[in-house]
């Protein structure tokens, strides 16, 4: 193994993307880690310039190695090692508030029953 190259899932745990380096690797095996476009396994060697893209949950981060790391580092050291090149997340839609009877006010009216039946677009 050379000194400018690491293993894919251990970089991975080594700048905190997972907690753990087993979840790194399964996270190789189930094909949600791809290097320089191709899906990666986890012994796949990365080194400096190397774009690594992980899928999974909500979101899909794409980070650049800036520097291999072997062991697990404190996050400054390790927000130092990588360069997020994820895109920010969308905004998030605000929706309406739904409206809300005060509890023993009886049953609505036929005007309010109205008033709730335009505001919700039937």
């Amino acid at each position: 193994m050379a000194e400018d190259s690491v293993r894919v899932d251990s970089w991975l745990w080594a700048v905190r993307i997972f907690k753990t380096r087993s979840q790194a690797q399964a996270a190789c095996r189930g094909g949600h880690v791809r290097v320089d476009g191709d899906r990666a396994k986890p012994a796949t060697l990365v080194g400096v310039g190397t774009r690594v893209v992980v899928t999974g949950g909500p979101l899909e981060r794409t980070v650049v190695v800036q520097r291999p790391l072997r062991k697990r580092v404190g996050a400054p050291v390790a927000a130092q090692a990588m360069i997020d090149e994820t895109p920010p997340p969308p905004p998030k839609v605000e929706q309406a508030a739904v409206p809300v009877r005060e509890r023993g006010a009886g049953r609505p009216t036929k005007r309010e029953r109205r008033d709730l039946t335009r505001l919700r677009g039937y």
